[in-house]
């Protein structure tokens, strides 16, 4: 076993990548924004990395297929393993609302990627996409995205907080969390 002290480790990347996960309306991208600031780190709209056709498709209120995501979470896993390796905590917001992609993250991206799970009402959810303005997703997909969640109880380096915490008082406890893995 090699040791965790001495001349090797003051080398070792401290960053940390960090998966902000949930339903549309989550609160993903806000959670994600303000965790990276409290963790001294960049923030990555998922929604940003995917594809014009995938926009387009989602904004007719098509869900997105496994093949449509497939490419998306390379494209978020690259990001985040290249905050890495720069030394750079990188905090995504990205869905992975199923197992499956957790996983392929988790392959592509390093075993010490972590996730914050914004656990939604549907109701709560639905209100707030209703309520969103220029946004490509219709509040019609709401039921899809809770159809398609497969929650990550259980699963490994999982942070769960609820979509409507004061974040005030939550930002401050999950980075510190988040540091002390």
């Amino acid at each position: 076993m090699a040791s965790t002290s001495g001349p090797a480790s003051t080398n070792a990347p401290q960053a940390l990548a960090v998966v902000v996960m949930g339903v549309a309306r989550a609160g993903k991208t806000t959670v994600g924004l303000r965790l990276a600031e409290a963790l001294g780190g960049q923030f990555i709209d998922g929604d940003d990395l995917h594809t014009e056709e995938a926009r387009a498709k989602m904004s007719r209120g098509q869900p997105l297929t496994d093949d449509d995501r497939w490419p998306w979470f390379d494209r978020v896993a690259a990001a985040l393993s290249d905050g890495v390796s720069r030394d750079v905590t990188t905090v995504v917001a990205s869905s992975a609302l199923r197992r499956v992609y957790r996983d392929r993250l988790r392959q592509r991206a390093g075993a010490g990627l972590r996730f914050v799970y914004l656990k939604a009402d549907r109701e709560l959810m639905r209100a707030r996409v209703a309520g969103r303005r220029g946004h490509y997703m219709p509040a019609s997909l709401v039921d899809s995205q809770f159809a398609t969640l497969e929650p990550p109880d259980g699963e490994p380096n999982v942070i769960v907080i609820p979509a409507d915490a004061d974040l005030d008082a939550a930002i401050p406890k999950l980075a510190a969390e988040l540091k002390g893995r």
